[in-house]
């Protein structure tokens, strides 16, 4: 899967995709309308971070593409794909135990933190992409 050449674009079936992990220098776009909400992306090889109305949605390190991303108050999805190995955390509801799948395999449960955060690890390689899914129990 290739890198979002636009930093963040709205796909036809109202999800989301975001991220350039090519980029050697950080590169931001600030003010993205979706849905009546505001997004900003920030980008290069070394991180790739998503933010809705100035509130922290996703984070990977290193930087990694993400398409088709989706989230409910009991569901987030998404398909991640980098260079290497990476790691995202998502801010989820606090203190909550969600299911993890990464292509269509349970990898386990996981709880939250105090503030909603989650981390997960994937195993990436250059053109795979890894489709995860995280479903509040």
């Amino acid at each position: 899967m290739a890198a979002v050449k636009e930093l963040l674009r709205a796909e036809p079936d109202g999800t989301l995709s975001f991220g350039d992990y090519t980029l050697g220098s950080k590169t931001k776009l600030d003010g993205f309308e979706h849905q009546g909400d505001i997004y900003k992306v920030k980008t290069f090889a070394e991180i790739t971070k998503l933010e809705r109305n100035g509130m922290f949605v996703y984070e990977s390190v290193p930087g990694t593409a993400v398409q088709n991303f989706q989230a409910s108050e009991s569901q987030v999805s998404f398909e991640v794909s980098g260079p290497q190995d990476a790691q995202f955390t998502l801010e989820l509801e606090a203190d909550s135990e969600y299911v993890i799948y990464m292509d269509d395999v349970n990898v386990g449960d996981m709880k939250t933190n105090l503030s909603g955060k989650l981390s997960v690890s994937a195993e990436l390689a250059p053109e795979k992409s890894v489709a995860v899914k995280i479903v509040k129990k």
